[in-house]
């Protein structure tokens, strides 16, 4: 007869399977064959507390396989996280607590969203990160408050995937001793076996990257599943990955090791030999024995005493170091930054021409003053990006209190780990590239967005200001790209008050991300700037006359040629309004009023001017407009050539005026 264990996995799988099966949609294979693993791991190895699923000190788990959802969700059902039977009935159904990848802040008890293979790997990677350097700053002798483990499983999909290789070898160089990885390896990718694509041996890589490596033969073999995970944790100086050799679709006779049982319902008839296979006496679906559920509501009660105990040294720790309570408070506080707001210094105007990447280098460093919780950093460029926080130290293997993060040339692998460390807590995130690099990082930018992070990208060099690098380093349609992702705000300001107003929005944001668009020349201070950028959108320079002859319109390093064109304007008695844009998502989100009331629909004529693609501007100059901008790439050559050859000048923003 099998074991509680034992029974307690083959639920895993046939909850997974059934709820496949109806749903007629779903990826079954990494369920049935990781059952084992994840089991152990929950139910042996793990702290969490399902009554309280966001106690800080939880241990963390990412399934890094997002298809493989239905693991998740059985688990979560099973321990009792509040995910219902008929949530287990509903997955894949629209409004439903179990979509078909798991989605972070929609369904309790989910980590990461997770879909892109290798995105959690990466994005585990950030919250050993956080731990590591939350546990320096706060804990003290016989008080381990921030004290838990990173756990993320995936499969050979996930291994091939670069983000996995910039984020590990990264982990590695960190000595991450508090990040383990369940591999689970079955050999099997959607097109057939792996080896018809990728050959290498994946223990010896993860071993030059600086982990400790351990294999499992048996992936069903619950005994060496643990020892392996127990023998992963004693080791605190590298992280650890853990390879599993597992059966994609373990226990269906007709689809075990096939590629086949990757993405695809089982099917009926499968079903029902899975269940005889296993000797599952429930014939009906969804149907679990009462002890299988008690085994499970067992061992979560035990999890509970975790947090208790944990509970009880934190209030110790309050008591007897109260600063550090303090400070504890300050960390946690997501409204902590309003008080920038107030703060003369912050918004300080430069009296000279000046980069806003060197503009918003000094705003973050006089906020990093403020602020303890910054933790950031740059993928090799800090130099140039101006993100380096001065006296603040540097995160490495040696020295887990600096806050400067060194993420090397590795700009998805920055960003998946920035999100991270926001979905950790207790830290305010950021990365930074250059701008036309961005490309790089779109697809965590994407998962910053839906997860609703607040993570801000810190975007330098943005137009073909860069210059003589040429236009594989001058940024054209990167802008239109984030302008167009939901939920996420682009910023690219104009002078130092847009670009303190950028930093103070990204600052304050809870439940979306922001890139902070920047130039690599000096940009005058303009003297109608004010803090009625933080609408997005506002009235820089207005016409005398009630109704404005025109509009021009124009963002950063282009605004000055607005200015300009409309003091040209004026001397021949055309009186147009100057708006500058510094992010049209925030401009989207004002009342419809506000919005006329700055771009009125009886002016019609409008015209738009940016160094950058000019998709998108049509929403703002209308079919009567005409818009000034960049329709090819850039090129090489010194930044005051380039303007005046792509038409980026004062004078034909008035021509253009005059055309319409």
């Amino acid at each position: 007869m099998k074991s509680i264990d034992e029974r307690s996995i083959d639920a895993i799988r046939i909850l997974s399977a059934d709820a496949i099966q109806k749903a007629n949609s779903g990826h079954p294979g990494l369920p049935l064959g990781a059952a084992p693993m994840a089991y152990t791991l929950w139910s042996k190895c793990m702290n969490f507390n399902p009554a309280d699923p966001n106690w800080f000190n939880r241990d963390r788990f990412i399934l890094s396989g997002g298809h493989g959802s239905m693991l998740l969700y059985s688990l979560l059902h099973l321990f009792g996280f509040g995910l219902t039977i008929d949530d287990i009935k509903n997955f894949r159904q629209f409004g439903s607590l179990t979509p078909g990848h798991p989605e972070y802040g929609h369904t309790v008890g989910v980590e990461a969203t997770t879909g892109p293979l290798g995105a959690g790997m990466a994005m585990a990677v950030g919250m050993a990160m956080a731990e590591a350097h939350l546990s320096s700053v706060f804990n003290k002798e016989g008080y381990p408050i921030v004290d838990h483990y990173t756990y993320v499983l995936g499969g050979d999909g996930c291994m091939m995937e670069g983000t996995s290789y910039e984020a590990f070898s990264l982990a590695g160089t960190l000595g991450l001793g508090k990040l383990i990885v369940l591999y689970d390896s079955n050999d099997i990718s959607i097109e057939g076996g792996t080896n018809i694509a990728f050959r290498e041996n994946v223990s010896q890589r993860f071993q030059s990257f600086g982990f400790q490596t351990i294999r499992v033969e048996d992936g069903n073999d619950i005994n060496a599943i643990q020892v392996a995970i127990e023998a992963a944790k004693s080791d605190k100086t590298r992280p650890t990955l853990i390879e599993i050799k597992t059966k994609i679709g373990a226990g269906c006779p007709a689809k075990e090791g096939k590629a086949s049982a990757h993405g695809e319902p089982l099917g009926v008839e499968n079903v029902a030999a899975l269940r005889e296979n296993l000797g599952w006496e429930e014939k009906e679906s969804f149907v679990v024995p009462q002890d299988i559920y008690e085994n499970y509501s067992n061992i979560a009660k035990k999890k509970a005493e975790a947090e208790d105990e944990w509970n009880k040294l934190f209030d110790a720790y309050a008591k007897e170091f109260p600063e550090m309570k303090e400070l504890w408070d300050k960390y946690f506080d997501k409204d902590s930054a309003k008080v920038l707001y107030d703060m003369d210094d912050f918004w300080h105007v430069s009296d000279k021409p000046e980069a806003t990447r060197s503009v918003s280098g000094k705003i973050l460093n006089y906020a990093a003053n403020i602020l303890p919780n910054f933790f950031g950093g740059a993928a090799d460029l800090a130099p140039s990006t101006k993100t380096y926080m001065n006296g603040k130290g540097d995160f490495s293997a040696e020295d887990r209190s600096g806050s400067n993060i060194h993420f090397g040339v590795r700009e998805l692998a920055m960003a998946a780990i920035g999100n991270g460390i926001a979905l950790h807590g207790g830290l305010r995130p950021f990365v930074s590239t250059f701008f036309v690099f961005s490309d790089y990082l779109k697809q965590m930018a994407r998962l910053s967005a839906l997860m609703k992070l607040p993570l801000t990208y810190v975007l330098t060099h943005d137009s073909i200001g860069v210059g003589e690098d040429g236009p594989t380093h001058e940024p054209i349609e990167q802008l239109a790209t984030f302008r167009a992702l939901p939920n996420f705000y682009a910023w690219r300001p104009a002078d130092s008050v847009e670009t303190a107003a950028a930093w103070y929005f990204a600052l304050n944001s809870k439940d979306a991300p922001s890139a902070l668009v920047l130039s690599r020349q000096n940009l005058p201070q303009l003297e109608g700037s004010s803090l009625d950028a933080l609408k997005g959108a506002y009235i820089l320079e207005d016409s005398d006359k009630d109704t404005p002859d025109g509009i021009i319109l124009a963002s950063g390093s282009e605004v000055s040629l607005a200015v300009e064109a409309r003091a040209a304007l004026l001397n021949e008695g055309i009186d147009v309004r100057v708006v500058s844009v510094p992010c049209m998502d925030l401009f989207e989100d004002q009342p419809d009023e506000y919005k006329e009331s700055v771009l009125p629909k009886n002016v019609t004529k409008r015209v738009s001017v940016e160094a950058l693609s000019t998709f998108g501007w049509d929403r703002y100059v209308g079919f009567g407009g005409k818009t000034i901008g960049m329709t090819s790439f850039g090129a090489s050559a010194p930044a005051r050539e380039l303007f005046p050859y792509f038409g980026i000048t004062t004078e034909n923003v008035i021509n253009t005026f005059k055309s319409l």
